[in-house]
């Protein structure tokens, strides 16, 4: 969570600026190019939600027009890039206390320029406590939606656009959170949630659900029963005495009532008997923490019960918790997990939610926005913009933790293709993009992070050598390598801040970052001049291939593969190579392997390419729809096929036939995530019955997809830039991975 410091409620007329310490423009982004908005006010907390416009800078490349010249220079560059404004969709979800929300409206409505609606969706208790509040400071109609709706909604939205967003709470790992790859088929789920009262709801598609149970015994009796029994007033108070308790100084415990012979009738001695039991019979006071323990485990283990009962019935086995009651407090999800277990006898998983807290107000919204149909798209999480679970953002403000109020940041950007799982996965539900959890290997987890300190340098150096004529390159670099910088440090502390860490959340990160100051594709210009060059050599390297015989010919053209994968300058040890030595070349590289972008795909890849299509195979060359590193792009391949199909018949007619197919996959980043592939990809995988699936790189093919199973053959190859992971695999530094891989029967 982002705490920042406040100076008080924010009383009629007061300012934001006056009564939060942190500048309000990094709490409400944006809010200039605001569409429309939707709230969520509870008891105690608003969660507000908004839809903007984002306009950023992206690098689009294209050929040069030579019309009216006989031929185009030696020196000229392959095509032309430029730098260009694009608008995007962008969700703005911010959690904070009900005290400042007089003060925040009074900012937002200072702030706003433009909205599409002149009504505002609302939810939650206090949508009547607040609606003319909200209708007199923003001039929009509170039109109130009902509220489990507006969870459940919210719910499959999260479940369907974040990967990892439900964990399980285990109190003795470190950490103790384990966060679950989502089922490619959210339905059916039981969610409960914990407010005042329990509310239990069996959900069976994206509209069909039904209330099928609750109690009365939830958040509030927690609250209610708490503050007459230890005359503390707040909730957090509340559970921080509980979690310094002892319940079974205020509990009859079974071992109190049948001493040793507990065992005979196979039950724990340590078992609660009676809640309070011994609180008839004391004669002693019994502390303020021992009776907040023994109450919060009386209505977790009623709850915990109800829900499993109710999750047998229903034979469901997936049961997701929510409510004020959770609010990401680790010891109201240990008790409600111990229930859970207990009574399921470990059939059971009680599943948390990274942003449970919002689903009412993305509910809310998304019943707004019905007419934008915002489900036909898929979101993506936008890390630099967001907190972490259970985070402090420090680069959000210095907290000051005297006095202070919390304010928890989410961003989805809304991708421009629907993203989908790859057809061939063997089991979508069991797949697990990503090949070392930084989450659970503290050894892992503090060598990348080092690992990625130590290049931030190099990032920024080569950030601000992308932009040459911009005037303030260099400051907007420093502000991208702050964030960043802060970002890792998070993660130090907090590794499950963001979901599961791993190699591929770090890079994803930092690209989030990059495009946050105006960044899009820093090594723009180094393609460029890459693909030049391999461009010009692609002609001698097919006519030196094709002289050779046939088996001669496969093994150089793995090779080639290989050797074009060592240029990454994501790799330290590739980027030192690549810095100290500009003429290392091809050869070079084929000489560095033991017996990335214009080498890699022009000088590797199409050769390869172009030995399938010469044996009637017919190949689809998917690439990054966007920029990462120096990996080459989707709209850089078509550009380099156009120029490669000039020089070459074979891959000439494999185009104008349509044996070559050139696709996007959806992704931005060096790894690739098998569950989240662009949909037209996905279509025509399964409309030419593809049977073999070659993945290349060290990010695709070993940060992430080593053991990826597939229903089809499989070749995974990349050179192993990185002594750390060479090692840890069995290898040396440049060691090749060449994994071929066939289904079993």
């Amino acid at each position: 969570m982002a705490e920042c410091g406040v100076s008080g409620g924010g009383s009629s007329g007061d300012s934001l600026d006056k009564s939060i310490t942190l500048p309000p423009d990094e709490i409400f982004r944006n809010l200039e190019n605001a569409k429309r908005f939707a709230i969520d006010i509870g008891g105690s907390l608003t969660k507000l939600a908004y839809y903007s416009t984002v306009q950023h800078k992206v690098a689009k490349v294209r050929s040069f027009d030579h019309s009216g010249k006989d031929t185009e220079q030696d020196h000229e560059p392959p095509y032309e890039i430029s730098v260009q404004e694009e608008v995007t969709a962008r969700l703005h979800f911010v959690k904070f206390e009900n005290t400042y929300i007089e003060a925040c409206l009074d900012f937002i409505k200072d702030h706003l320029v433009n909205t599409e609606t002149k009504v505002i969706q609302a939810t939650g208790g206090g949508a009547y406590k607040f609606k003319d509040l909200i209708e007199e400071k923003l001039q929009l109609k509170v039109d109130k939606e009902d509220v489990m709706t507006c969870l459940i909604k919210g719910c499959n939205f999260v479940l369907k656009n974040i990967p990892h967003e439900a964990f399980v709470y285990q109190k003795d790992s470190d950490p103790e959170f384990r966060f679950q790859t989502n089922h490619p088929n959210i339905f059916p789920y039981l969610l409960v949630n914990i407010g005042s009262g329990v509310s239990i709801v069996k959900v069976e598609t994206e509209d069909r659900f039904q209330w099928v149970g609750g109690s009365s015994i939830g958040g509030g009796t927690f609250w209610g029963l708490g503050a007459l029994l230890t005359s503390t007033k707040k909730f957090d108070e509340l559970l921080h005495l509980a979690s310094r308790g002892q319940h079974a100084n205020v509990d009859m415990l079974v071992q109190d009532i049948y001493g040793g012979a507990h065992q005979t009738l196979g039950l724990s001695g340590n078992l609660i008997a009676s809640s309070f039991g011994k609180s008839a019979t004391a004669d002693t006071e019994f502390s303020k923490e021992d009776m907040a323990k023994s109450l919060l485990h009386m209505i977790s283990n009623d709850i915990g019960q109800l829900a499993c009962l109710h999750a047998r019935l229903h034979r469901l086995d997936r049961v997701y918790f929510g409510g004020f009651f959770i609010r990401g407090h680790p010891v109201t999800m240990r008790t409600i997990t111990y229930s859970i277990n207990f009574f399921s006898k470990g059939e059971v998983q009680a599943l948390f939610l990274r942003h449970e807290g919002y689903l009412g107000a993305i509910g809310a919204f998304l019943k707004g926005a019905e007419q934008d149909n915002p489900n036909q798209y898929s979101w993506g999480e936008n890390y630099a913009g967001s907190s972490g679970l259970m985070s402090s953002s420090p680069e959000l403000c210095p907290a000051q933790r005297a006095r202070s109020g919390t304010f928890d940041l989410l961003e989805m950007d809304r991708l421009e293709r629907p993203l989908v799982n790859l057809p061939l996965l063997l089991d979508p539900s069991s797949y697990v993009p990503d090949t070392v959890d930084l989450t659970d290997d503290a050894l892992a987890r503090k060598y990348w992070l080092t690992c990625f300190e130590e290049a931030l340098d190099g990032v920024v150096k080569r950030a601000v050598a992308s932009q040459p004529g911009s005037v303030d390159a260099s400051e907007r670099a420093e502000k991208f390598r702050q964030k960043y910088w802060n970002k890792l440090q998070t993660l130090r502390h907090q590794p499950f801040a963001y979901g599961t860490l791993t190699v591929r959340s770090l890079l994803d990160t930092r690209e989030h970052c990059l495009n946050e100051f105006n960044f899009p594709d820093p090594y723009s210009k180094v393609k460029q001049k890459d693909n030049g060059v391999a461009l010009k050599c692609f002609p001698g390297v097919v006519r030196a291939l094709d002289a050779l015989g046939w088996e001669e010919r496969q093994l150089a053209l793995v090779k080639g593969l290989l050797a074009g994968n060592v240029f990454d300058w994501g790799a330290k040890a590739v980027s030192d190579v690549l810095e100290s030595d500009p003429q290392f070349g091809f050869e070079e590289a084929k000489r560095k392997l033991q017996d990335n972008s214009g080498v890699d795909v022009i000088l590797g890849v199409f050769p390869f390419v172009r030995e399938l299509l010469s044996r009637g195979t017919e190949v689809i060359l998917a690439c990054n729809s966007g920029p990462a590193l120096n990996d080459v792009t989707y709209s850089e391949s078509l550009i380099v096929a156009e120029r490669i199909a000039a020089m070459d018949p074979v891959v000439h007619s494999a185009l104008r036939e349509e044996r070559l197919l050139l696709m996007q996959t959806g992704s931005s980043s060096p790894c690739l995530d098998l569950s989240r592939l662009d949909k037209g990809l996905a279509v025509l995988v399964r409309e030419r019955g593809a049977d073999l699936v070659v993945i290349e790189g060290m990010g695709r093919a070993v940060h992430t997809n080593y053991h990826a199973a597939l229903r089809c053959e499989s070749l995974k190859l990349a050179v192993v830039k990185n002594a750390w992971l060479a090692e840890r695999l069995g290898g040396r530094l440049f060691s090749v991975i060449f994994k071929y891989e066939v289904p079993a029967e």
